[in-house]
């Protein structure tokens, strides 16, 4: 256990080291060397939101824009309100070619998303389970020892049942967004979405390294996107990276 233990930590000191070393070549203006000491770190399966933040300025500094897109969007992903992150993502999404206009969006779908964007999910989910709570806990209690002095419970019950409504829609939404978060970055520098998972097929549209899109389905080493004004087309797996 003991030996476990120490591996562990001397695995964690070499990955503090090796970001250390990463932070020293970057402010020397040697991001090459930057980029291989950050993802050497990731390597041993240690990844921050610090770590993609830099990893993603370094590649931005090498006018990689594809791979800092898809830094910075995986470091959203570890801290989705961090504002030096998404400053820098639109940065970088201003460097890329394809400028697509998303769907408009119903204003309860913007309302539950700027919930979202300040509660996450888990406290969500915490706050359903209290009211749920409160509400069958208080009308047990009422129905089992009804009198004046508890008449109090049916304010408690009448409250956590109009809160559970509204948090059982958010939570719903915020799942429902969690489950369809299968998105990546066009890696290749000019992709032609095809109709179909075929190469002989029609072409559907052109889009460029940097976009962001969404992954719907998969066949042999053809994937589905949907971009985000809602065209759908097939492109090759290797042209793009998860998020």
């Amino acid at each position: 256990m003991l030996a476990v233990v120490l591996v562990q930590f001397s695995l964690a000191q070499t990955a503090v080291d090796e970001f250390e070393k990463g932070n020293s070549f970057y402010r020397n203006g040697q991001f090459d060397q930057a980029v291989t000491a950050y993802e050497q770190v990731l390597n041993q399966g240690l990844a921050t939101p610090e770590l993609y933040f830099n990893l993603g300025n370094t590649y931005y500094r090498l006018g990689k824009i594809a791979p800092a897109i898809l830094s910075y969007e995986r470091a959203l992903r570890l801290a989705p309100n961090d504002p030096d992150t998404k400053h820098n993502l639109e940065l970088a999404n201003f460097k890329s070619v394809d400028r697509i206009e998303p769907l408009p969006d119903l204003f309860f779908v913007q309302w539950l998303r700027s919930i979202s964007a300040v509660l996450p999910i888990h406290t969500t989910a915490l706050l359903f389970v209290a009211c749920w709570i409160l509400l069958f806990g208080s009308l047990a209690v009422f129905y089992l020892f009804s009198g004046e002095s508890i008449l109090g419970l049916r304010w408690i019950a009448l409250i956590a049942g109009v809160l559970l409504i509204p948090i059982a829609i958010l939570l719903t939404s915020q799942y429902l967004d969690w489950r369809s978060r299968d998105s990546a970055i066009v890696t290749a520098s000019v992709v032609t979405a095809k109709t179909s998972p075929d190469s002989q097929s029609v072409d559907a549209f052109v889009i460029h390294e940097g976009l962001k899109v969404t992954l719907s389905d998969a066949l042999g080493d053809w994937v589905r996107i949907t971009l985000a004004d809602g065209k759908v087309g097939w492109i090759r797996a290797n042209e793009c990276e998860g998020i």
